[in-house]
């Protein structure tokens, strides 16, 4: 009898030990942080975003003009993400697709894209406006809004639809483009006159609007840079883009400040928003 009640005793101790283990275990380990989730950043298409205009570029092997001046490196740095810089000068709607978009997955925390002005063929305009007279654009610009009016949307669909299906949950950012010019005189260089400077900033505008509908659409942000440029166009006191330049591949694109001061500030809120 007394054996008996012995063992029953060494049974209650046992489960009580093991039950203030059990408990002391789940307050400690409730107790230290989780682990950080890795926060990953792909920045996608063309000049805008790889940085061509800031004169400083990364030797990674390729033409693309990437640089650590560029809105993509520096919001990465800010917001504690490892970015895949796979923006490339001179992307097309159809270079972004077939070729940016291998490091997308269901982890993917941010996206930004800017594409669409070199399928406009935006920068064969500039050059045709900046001919000496008697050639002028009026005709190409009216070809480029065109293009993007009816056809660069279907474009932009297919690519939108194909980032949010590699990258489920990613905030995903579409950025825009700014105006260009302050429509005055000081272009004589470039032969660019105040109207054809007044056109192709509404060729931005469409471009912007139509852009900003299709993100819209996919449940996309959308950062607009015209309010923030105003004031710091071509010929501006504090200029944040490039007018003509030497190399000429530099021309008509945001120069250091553009980044740092114009486009990555308005990135990083649209990332976060």
């Amino acid at each position: 009898m007394r054996s008996s009640v012995l063992s029953g005793r060494r049974r209650v101790l046992v489960t009580t030990a093991v039950t203030v283990l059990v408990t002391t275990a789940g307050l400690v380990a409730g107790a230290l942080p989780a682990a950080a989730a890795t926060v990953t950043y792909t920045a996608l298409g063309d000049s805008y975003s790889s940085g061509v205009g800031t004169r400083t570029y990364i030797s990674d092997g390729t033409s693309c003009q990437r640089s650590t001046y560029a809105y993509p490196e520096l919001d990465a740095s800010s917001l504690g993400a490892t970015l895949t810089f796979a923006a490339c000068g001179g992307a097309k709607v159809a270079d972004v697709l077939n070729t940016q978009l291998g490091s997308l997955n269901a982890s993917t925390t941010y996206v930004t894209v800017s594409v669409g002005g070199n399928d406009a063929g935006f920068s064969d305009v500039i050059q045709q406006c900046a001919l000496p007279w008697p050639w002028t654009c009026e005709s190409q610009i009216a070809s480029a809004e065109a293009f993007i009016t009816n056809t660069l949307p279907g474009r932009l669909d297919q690519l939108y639809t194909a980032i949010r299906t590699k990258a489920p949950a990613a905030k995903v950012v579409v950025v825009g483009y700014p105006r260009l010019f302050n429509v005055s005189d000081c272009q004589s260089l470039a032969r660019i006159s105040p109207s054809e400077q007044s056109e192709l900033n509404g060729g931005a505008d469409l471009l912007d609007n139509t852009m900003h509908t299709r993100a819209t659409a996919h449940g996309f942000g959308f950062v607009d840079p015209r309010t923030a440029f105003t004031g710091h166009a071509i010929c501006d006191s504090t200029e944040w883009i490039n007018g003509l330049s030497n190399p000429t591949s530099e021309s008509y694109h945001p120069n250091r400040t553009g980044h740092s001061s114009g486009y990555a500030p308005l990135v990083k809120a649209a990332l976060l928003a």
